[in-house]
């Protein structure tokens, strides 16, 4: 998986990329069909007293494409709500792949004729 790491307004360092890497391993374990993503690390400064710090991350799989934002005031704890949601959104997406909600005709029973007795 290609993996492309950037911050705005804030320097990427290597603590934090390692941390954002080793809670993805968490999503490919589930579903392991990830060609590439892109995490953007930012903080927004709103308000004075308060920095928001954000987190965003698109997935691209192979069938669909996946985005994630996630806000806290820490940015690992940013990082582990968006891990959370990124974990649900693939696990969903996973189901829905193999969810075989009707079976196919060939192995559903034959209808039963009613045939008069000769």
């Amino acid at each position: 998986m290609n993996l492309q790491i950037s911050g705005h307004h804030l320097e990427v360092t290597p603590a934090l990329r390692e941390y954002v890497i080793s809670k993805l391993d968490r999503v490919l374990r589930h579903f392991d069909q990830v060609i590439d993503g892109s995490v953007v690390l930012s903080v927004d400064n709103h308000k004075e007293k308060e920095k928001r710090q954000k987190v965003e991350i698109n997935l691209h799989l192979k069938s669909k494409n996946i985005f994630v934002e996630s806000c806290d005031s820490d940015l690992y704890a940013a990082i582990d709500l968006m891990i959370d949601k990124l974990d649900r959104q693939v696990i969903r997406h996973k189901d829905r792949l193999q969810g075989h909600a009707h079976e196919a005709i060939k192995y559903q029973p034959a209808p039963l004729l009613d045939v008069p007795p000769q």
